[in-house]
């Protein structure tokens, strides 16, 4: 579709009708204890991108990201460290340049915050997004303990992406469902994904 940005995932790029739309806000939620990066890593290779961890150094992502086996980019990573997160990700967002991505990884340092805080921060966000025509994607973590804004979180965002890991016999598989989309026709099936060296369609079985 004209006007979309490719993800730089081929499997993504066509249950997405070519992409998301400029100016999109995308929930990608996902167990720790998948390897849901990988998914983040080549997200790199489609265009500039500015890569915020909010747990992880510095180092330990551009070590993860230059390790990776599958196309990546080389994003500008930085490490949001201070004790008022979501000031010091408003500054470095602030600098984000036109056409861009913008990676969040992890979101739940953020939506532990004051809610007035937190949902003015999604409002600029999404201000920004729409002003460059840059796409940002913010990885949140499920499990028992989720942040009392992640609610707000999947309200705000144009897209939901959710990453399922589970065990059939002895394989272990990641399926990928997108039940949320405002940019468009929603993708109604899972896609079952490898993600082991990159992350690609697995076509072991049940996909047509």
């Amino acid at each position: 579709m004209v006007g979309r940005l490719d993800t730089g995932i081929d499997v993504l790029d066509r249950k997405l009708d070519g992409g998301l739309p400029p100016g999109c806000l995308v929930a990608y939620t996902a167990e720790p204890a998948s390897q849901s990066e990988l998914l983040l890593y080549e997200l790199t290779a489609a265009r500039g991108t500015l890569y915020l961890s909010t747990e992880r150094s510095d180092d330990a992502v551009r070590h993860a990201i230059e390790s990776s086996p599958s196309s990546v980019g080389s994003p500008t990573v930085r490490h949001v460290t201070s004790d008022t997160p979501i000031e010091e990700a408003t500054r470095l967002v602030g600098a984000l340049p036109d056409g861009a991505n913008l990676i969040i990884d992890t979101m739940d340092v953020l939506e532990r915050r004051d809610t007035e805080e937190y949902v003015a921060f999604l409002n600029e966000l999404k201000a920004t997004m729409l002003e460059t025509g840059s796409i940002a994607v913010l990885h949140c973590l499920k499990g028992d303990d989720e942040p009392a804004n992640r609610s707000r979180t999947v309200h705000a965002v144009d897209a939901v992406f959710d990453l399922r890991t589970m065990i059939a016999g002895t394989e272990l598989e990641n399926h990928l469902t997108i039940p949320k989309f405002r940019g468009g026709s929603q993708p109604t099936e899972a896609i079952k994904l490898e993600l082991t060296e990159e992350v690609a369609i697995d076509t072991s079985r049940d996909i047509a």
